[in-house]
């Protein structure tokens, strides 16, 4: 199975984040990345957030995990973060599983990912969709604060080269300070060694929709 995009249920959680989300002011990250979550009909979605951080975007992927029947766990890295994010989550009336340690061991039993939602403010923001479990059929990586210097030099190919993981496409979005998406592919029956050594990446930007095109061959 592949990652199937369904237009009239990413437009229904889009509007219901608008209306979540009214009183926060994100620049329409909550609201891309809800639909995009419930576009892609996301059966795990895993995020990471950390005391003080905005809340807007937790809430427009609860709205999106409620549209597709799907699973919502939100790392934090401590208990006062866990804290402040599930009172803030409850004071919305939203309930989100909540996982608290750095990302080697929280991510540790999460089996099956298909959306990832991670901030670049965070120094060790690429170690969560690099470790993550990802789906067979396939999967979104969502980098927000893109624009941050903790993001300089960073690219995709570092996070899914490797393994069954595959590339399909990444794009740069100019939403908030910046949104780095890419989309993984669904898992083939592999190749061997020797071929995997002789791959490499092939880099495209498109100048007129700032989108880059990763190739492997």
């Amino acid at each position: 199975m592949k990652l199937v995009w369904s237009p009239e249920r990413a437009t229904k959680a889009y509007l219901e984040t608008v209306k979540s989300c009214k009183l926060f002011q994100e620049s329409g990250v909550a609201e891309l990345v809800s639909a995009m979550a419930a576009g892609w009909n996301a059966k795990f979605i895993v995020e990471t957030w950390s005391q003080g951080g905005p809340i807007a975007t937790s809430m427009g992927l609860a709205v999106a995990s409620r549209h597709t029947c799907g699973r919502h766990v939100c790392i934090v890295p401590d208990e006062r973060s866990r804290s402040e994010y599930v009172k803030a989550m409850s004071e919305a009336g939203l309930a989100v599983e909540v996982v608290v340690g750095e990302a080697d061991e929280a991510m540790d039993g999460l089996v099956g990912i298909d959306f990832v939602v991670v901030d670049c403010n965070r120094e060790d923001f690429a170690r969560v969709p690099r470790l993550a479990e990802l789906s067979q059929r396939g999967a979104v990586l969502v980098c927000k604060n893109a624009n941050s210097k903790n993001a300089s030099g960073f690219r995709w190919p570092s996070v899914v080269e490797g393994g069954s993981r595959r590339l399909v496409r990444s794009v740069f979005l100019p939403v908030g300070n910046g949104l780095d998406i890419a989309h993984v592919g669904s898992s083939t029956g592999g190749s061997s060694s020797s071929a995997k050594g002789k791959r490499r990446w092939i880099k495209h930007y498109d100048q007129h929709s700032g989108e880059e095109h990763v190739i492997r061959k």
